[in-house]
């Protein structure tokens, strides 16, 4: 759906320079854009560039303010703007009906209540006391269980698997292949025969507004209460989640991490690629932990807006004065 300039510079807190009443219709890259485009540039190296290509209209800062060849939308971030700009475009394209619509391939339970504007694609499959809100989409062959809870504007796309009793807030967005509230790993060994039982995982998972989940990520819910993930959350690919586990709010988790059950993740984390975390620990707000770091079962990170690495993780520093120590005694052996 094309919106007109003035349209999306009022949506996204932007001042226009230049005629409003042009229709654009999506973001691209200076490259690759075309006369219905929106590009941005932080740098002012790059402005010239922008103006010279195809698109049709740039966001940039208060230094393109005098230009004219091309109309200008001014922000104090334009990247921001920009990725606002894109989701206002989104919206506009995601089907905003008076009905819901199944396709007939569709199997939904008669007892499940869709709001008006879902979408449910070819061979869903949505059970018994599902509530799904408006404009919500509902992917091919995606599994929503029992009792789930699907808040309005969301996307769940092709294949995610939403296991019985799952709540879903608003505006979430779900990749292809998410599992969605499966059994934590969770066992209790005889020590008569060293067999393992199974403990019961009869919790929940609750998922809160403006969460995104990457691609064939994986979230356990509670063992006997709950794991939840707290709003504006950003899970990339292939992470996993396990039971009973505490995310905060805007939290930030990269490729490959993988949580043990019953951590605490503080509000504004940034976790990066390949981060381990042992059982009942906890990070504490604002804190950054680099790729491949680990902490240990039970231990607490703490230390707003520090940069922590390694394995037991270390601030940053520390950890590289260790690394540098730990050369020259190789040099010193080698001589």
């Amino acid at each position: 759906m094309k919106r007109t300039l003035q349209e999306i510079s009022d949506a996204v807190g932007a001042s226009l320079r230049g005629d409003g009443s042009i229709l654009v219709g999506a973001v691209a890259s200076i490259a690759g854009a075309g006369p219905e485009d929106l590009v941005f540039v932080e740098d002012e190296k790059h402005l010239s560039a922008a103006l010279e290509s195809r698109a049709g209209a740039v966001i940039a800062r208060a230094f393109a303010a005098d230009m004219s060849c091309k109309p200008v939308m001014l922000s104090d971030h334009p990247k921001l703007a920009f990725a606002r700009a894109a989701r206002f475009l989104r919206a506009g394209s995601i089907r905003d009906g008076a009905h819901s619509l199944a396709h007939e391939t569709a199997v939904v339970d008669r007892s499940a209540t869709l709001a008006a504007g879902v979408l449910v694609e070819e061979f869903a499959v949505v059970r018994g006391s599902v509530s799904i809100g408006e404009n919500t989409r509902i992917g091919a062959s995606t599994f929503v269980g029992a009792g789930v809870k699907i808040g309005r504007d969301s996307i769940i796309y092709p294949r995610v698997t939403i296991y019985p009793g799952t709540t879903i807030g608003d505006r979430v967005i779900v990749h292809a292949g998410a599992v969605l509230g499966s059994d934590g790993f969770g066992y209790v060994r005889d020590p008569e025969n060293g067999r393992y039982e199974k403990f019961p995982q009869v919790g929940r998972l609750v998922i809160e507004d403006d969460v995104e989940i990457g691609a064939n990520t994986t979230i356990d819910r509670g063992a006997l209460d709950e794991t939840r993930i707290g709003r504006g959350a950003k899970l990339d690919n292939l992470v996993h989640i396990g039971h009973n586990c505490l995310l905060g709010e805007n939290v930030v988790i990269a490729a490959q991490t993988g949580l043990s059950g019953s951590i605490v993740i503080e509000n504004d984390v940034v976790l990066g690629g390949q981060v381990g975390i042992g059982e009942h620990a906890r990070v504490e707000e604002g804190v950054m932990l680099g790729g491949q770091g680990g902490i240990l079962p039970n231990k607490v990170l703490r230390g707003k807006g520090v940069v922590f690495w390694g394995t037991p993780a270390q601030p940053v520093r520390q950890y590289l004065k260790q690394l540098a120590a730990l050369a020259r005694l190789s040099r010193k052996e080698k001589k």
